[in-house]
């Protein structure tokens, strides 16, 4: 299998569909699309049975680990069967057309994570939490210039991974999608090659968001910490080594 697609959903429904099916439209072949949720009775399964009469790379991924978002994306991992893993959103905000770029930088280029940024050149954000955007955009920047970390948007989930990669590292988080930020650090602290396309992200218009702020935040914060920490003076050493 070259592509595991883990989409998380909670209770999304037919709001899915779409997303589900324009995933399974674009992601290069032979891949699967694992949608994992956390309930048995969530009706996006439902959604999901029906889609797979059209795609059959597709199937639900039932999360036993415990419920949310950081449970759901290892639960989604430990089904994957891919060389390469990518994470995106059931809420159609990422952009499909950029799956094929960062499977090439995996498999052409031999990057060990991808991250689709929205703060590179040639990246943009439209709509969204203003005060989600300032912390996610300050804590990718400052990051990036203080310890060397090779992607602007360490925070987004949007990334791509070598499935090794993520059976190596051994992953903590237990609620939200400060996995993702976990996992960066850590590849990064481990020596893993980091890359980053730039991707446009739109705020969902169906729907409401999981993403919850104050919940999450202090588990961020514990990455972004370890980053700084194990990683100012050996990140910077880095980053002028590459720049000679």
């Amino acid at each position: 299998m070259r592509l595991s697609v883990v989409i998380p959903v909670y209770r999304e429904g037919e709001a899915a569909r779409g997303t589900i099916a324009t995933v399974a439209e674009h992601a290069p072949q032979p891949h699967e699309i694992l949608v994992v949720h956390d309930e048995a009775n969530d009706p996006t399964v439902a959604v999901v049975d029906d889609l797979r009469r059209t795609y059959p790379q597709i199937r639900a991924v039932h999360n036993r680990l415990g419920r949310g978002p950081a449970l759901a994306l290892r639960a989604g991992f430990a089904a994957a069967q891919g060389d390469a893993v990518l994470v995106t959103m059931a809420d159609a905000s990422d952009e499909p057309d950029d799956i094929a770029k960062m499977l090439e930088k995996i498999e052409r280029d031999g990057f060990d994570l991808v991250a689709a940024s929205r703060y590179m050149v040639g990246g943009r954000q439209l709509g969204g939490p203003p005060v989600k955007t300032l912390l996610s955009r300050t804590a990718g920047r400052s990051l990036h210039r203080l310890v060397g970390l090779p992607t602007s948007d360490p925070t987004s989930a949007f990334k791509m991974y070598r499935r090794v990669v993520l059976d190596r590292l051994h992953l903590e988080s237990e609620h939200g999608f400060e996995i993702s930020l976990e996992i960066t650090v850590k590849a990064f602290l481990a020596g893993y090659r980091i890359g980053e396309v730039p991707t446009t992200w739109r705020d969902r218009e169906r729907g409401q968001s999981n993403f919850r702020l104050l919940r999450w935040l202090p588990h961020y914060l514990r990455w972004y910490r370890l980053a700084l920490s194990k990683g100012l003076w050996r990140g910077r050493a880095r980053a002028v080594r590459a720049a000679l």
